[in-house]
């Protein structure tokens, strides 16, 4: 499977891209939040690590009420976290290092803490003011019903009534309105953003819900279609709220706006939509990227990974555009433990994950062990692929989801929006601060490095106490650990990565170590080359895999006579010896 590589790809569509969620990355003031100058100091860290860009998870002024994806001004810096001036100082030293940045934008809701919004709770029905948002009469003798039954996407209905009696959608929290992208106003607004940002330098940007901006409320059926479950997703643009083909018309007017830039501004779109349309937010001439989400929800099995990777490499090609790929973010359980629970058909949520979490860890028992075996392997498979890869903070240390957060801890908003049987722990435990030395221990007041050692507050979230044989100054001084194999293999890719979508597959790829015609001899190993003849070979199966003739360059576990394991990945110059 190839494709010419197009001039008007960016530097994007072959890049390593390191995601931080500043609030738990490094805490450079002893506030218990990691800041932008946190980011700054450890530049050296991220330049070692071998990535090509960072992606910060959004950094504004905000309650906090989701994480930061409550935005009350998309100018500026949160004050807990610095400033502009601390912005600035952090992009010249990303990019003294070769290092791009890309930064977090929320178009489909803000906070209710935005100027805006509270300029409409003031204005009232008909204003224009109140036209930036989605603001319905109610149903009802007297307006006391919700204009629809619809439920948020972290719980609780998904419409708040006001004072005057209308109600404003929130596709999220109450606390995070949504924009009514009828209004031209909210168009100019975001084409202002982007430039700001632009103008300061920003390289790129990853849309937010990028597949939820179009609705339609004009419509009878309303109440026959849902909002937070997901699954009646439609292949034709007709969802009322999302994936409708409207949303195109605002990325092509973004577009004009990133064009305007020497280089062009890049982007990639978060849209959870069907495998089939993903490439249509991913064209030259609208953002030009969208995530993989299927090689995110695949499960740890050949099937579900082969799978995904066609239709990754089945998207670009359809879109002009390059594959990204994915195994974490901050929105989904860390890696390891994904693979350390029983492989069961993954769903959106990793619903085996969530029951895991929901039940602080005792629903399955978790392999740490292969939990780790597989996540190493994995990102050997990731990053040969042909295309853009993402890695999210701290998986490069190998770290596990914290299942055990105490209730009365966390903060993201689906634990306290969900009740029941089906109350969600959420995203917490993905998002706990980072251990960078293990010498500073918590017991004794540390935070393994996070904060510095006289800081006023513990980290925002409680870390374990078995981050200690996670923390990086341990990893650092470890051959074997998963940060040296991630630093091999980022530096290792940079060498080796041809044209944007050129990939073959092997002979050997769906099969096993098992000779032709036994049970089970079909199905065990994925294995592709690059045009350069560089091979990627990853066994899923029982039995071990002769590998192809070829110099083995790098392993994420040790061979056997010169086999290749289960839960094992092997990168090869074919024909070289």
């Amino acid at each position: 499977m190839a494709a010419e590589k197009s001039s008007s790809r960016s530097w994007m569509s072959d890049a390593a891209i390191y995601q931080i969620y500043p609030r738990s990355f490094k805490d450079s003031t002893g506030s218990g939040l990691g800041d932008i100058a946190g980011i700054t100091q450890q530049m050296d860290y991220l330049e070692r690590l071998g990535i090509e860009a960072i992606w910060l998870s959004p950094f504004y002024p905000s309650p906090l009420v989701d994480g930061g994806y409550d935005v009350a001004d998309y100018c500026d810096v949160d004050p807990r976290l610095g400033s502009l001036d601390d912005f600035d100082d952090m992009i010249a030293a990303a990019h003294a290092r070769g290092i791009k940045v890309i930064v977090d934008i929320v178009p489909n809701h803000s906070s209710n803490q935005h100027p805006w919004f509270k300029a409409a709770l003031a204005a009232g029905p008909g204003s224009p003011e109140r036209a930036r948002y989605i603001f319905r009469d109610g149903r009802g003798e007297h307006g006391e019903l919700p204009p629809t039954n619809w439920n948020a996407n972290f719980g609780g209905p998904a419409w708040t009534r006001v004072a005057d009696g209308q109600w404003y959608l929130h596709m999220f929290t109450p606390e995070q309105p949504d924009f009514d992208w009828s209004c031209p106003e909210v168009h100019a607004f975001f084409c202002d953003v982007l430039a700001f940002w632009s103008d300061r330098g920003v390289d790129g940007f990853r849309i937010d819900v990028a597949h939820g901006l179009a609705k339609d409320l004009d419509r009878d059926d309303l109440d026959r279609w849902h909002l937070a479950e997901g699954d009646d997703m439609v292949d034709d643009g007709a969802h009322p709220l999302w994936d409708r083909n409207e949303v195109h018309e605002i990325y092509r007017e973004w577009r004009r706006v990133f064009d305007r830039y020497n280089p062009p501004r890049s982007a990639v779109a978060e849209a959870w939509v069907l495998p089939e349309r993903q490439y249509l937010y991913a064209r030259p001439s609208e953002l030009g990227q969208t995530f993989n989400f299927e090689f995110a929800k695949a499960t740890w099995t050949y099937d579900d990974m082969h799978a995904a990777i066609e239709e990754g490499l089945k998207a670009a090609i359809e879109s002009d555009s390059a594959s990204t790929w994915v195994l974490s973010n901050h929105d989904v359980p860390r890696v390891a433990t994904r693979y350390a629970l029983p492989q069961i058909k993954a769903t959106r949520y990793h619903q085996i994950a969530l029951d895991w979490l929901l039940r602080d860890g005792s629903s399955y028992d978790e392999d740490r062990e292969l939990g780790e075996r597989r996540a190493r392997a994995a990102l050997l498979l990731e990053l040969a692929l042909p295309g853009s890869a993402y890695v999210y903070q701290g998986e490069e240390l190998g770290l596990f989801e914290v299942a055990d957060i105490p209730w009365t801890a966390l903060e993201d908003p689906s634990a306290t929006n969900t009740r029941g049987p089906k109350r969600e722990k959420g995203r917490d435990g993905c998002r706990v601060p980072l251990p960078w030395v293990a010498a500073d221990d918590p017991a004794q007041g540390g935070s393994f490095g996070f904060s510095p050692a006289d800081a006023d507050a513990a980290p925002h979230l409680p870390q374990p106490a078995w981050f200690f044989d996670y923390a990086a100054d341990r990893e650092e001084t470890d051959p074997t650990s998963m940060l040296a194999l991630y630093r091999d293999a980022l530096w290792l890719r940079r060498k080796l990565r041809g044209c944007a979508n050129d990939l073959a597959w092997l002979d050997l790829d769906g099969r096993t170590g098992l000779a032709d015609g036994a049970e089970g001899a079909e199905g065990g190993v994925i294995a592709y080359r690059r045009d350069n003849g560089w091979a990627c070979v990853t066994n899923f199966g029982a039995a071990p895999v002769e590998l192809p003739a070829g110099r083995v360059l790098l392993t994420s576990s040790a061979l056997a006579d010169g086999r290749l394991a289960q839960d094992s990945s092997a990168w090869i110059m074919l024909g070289e010896m």
